[in-house]
């Protein structure tokens, strides 16, 4: 089984990445929104219930796809670099799979923030997340986290095994998906 983990910040392409990677994989995608998404009619995440729901929903998921005969899956996750609780989710992710000889693998994307705050508005995008509807509201979160975090990692910071960074700036996302099967084997 592998674990595939695609990191990078808001409306860099982790989901549609992950969605044309399923497509020409046999990876399944279990991307961070389908969590929110579901709590967030009843428990906005930004609250301590709504966030504690997810986070156990997650949780809870990992541990059956690590226990499972799937081939394997993608989670999507916005990796604060400069945020202590961040580096030690992705470690705790990473022990529950590679606890059950599971191979674990991080891709991160970069791109520039004016290509985001495009991608920001995307049918895809908005599709799959219902919470980023509210374009005005939603490109001012997306600003306003890129000034407040480091939302990519420094050159060799991350010394994870397998690991890769793209920049996908000026790739489509099935080009993306197509360089990260080549490079990871998948």
């Amino acid at each position: 089984m592998k674990f595939i983990m695609i990191v990078g910040p808001q409306a860099v392409g982790k989901m549609t990445v992950g969605h044309e990677l399923e497509k020409i994989t046999d990876l399944k995608l279990f991307h961070n929104h389908l969590t929110i998404e579901l709590v967030h009619p009843f428990f906005n995440y930004g609250t301590e219930v709504g966030s504690r729901l997810v986070k156990s929903f997650r949780q809870q998921m990992f541990e059956e796809f690590a226990a499972s005969d799937l081939y394997g899956v993608i989670f999507t996750f916005v990796w604060r670099f400069d945020v202590q609780v961040d580096w030690d989710y992705v470690e705790k992710t990473s022990q529950i799979f590679e606890s059950k000889g599971v191979e674990v693998y991080i891709v991160e994307l970069q791109a520039d923030l004016d290509e985001r705050l495009e991608r920001n508005k995307s049918p895809h995008r908005l599709e799959h997340k219902p919470t980023k509807r509210d374009i005005e509201w939603s490109e001012e979160h997306l600003k306003s986290v890129a000034n407040k975090f480091r939302l990519n990692s420094f050159d060799g910071e991350v010394t994870r095994k397998n690991y890769i960074k793209i920049n996908n700036t000026n790739l489509t996302a099935a080009e993306t998906a197509k360089l990260i099967q080549e490079r990871l084997e998948l």
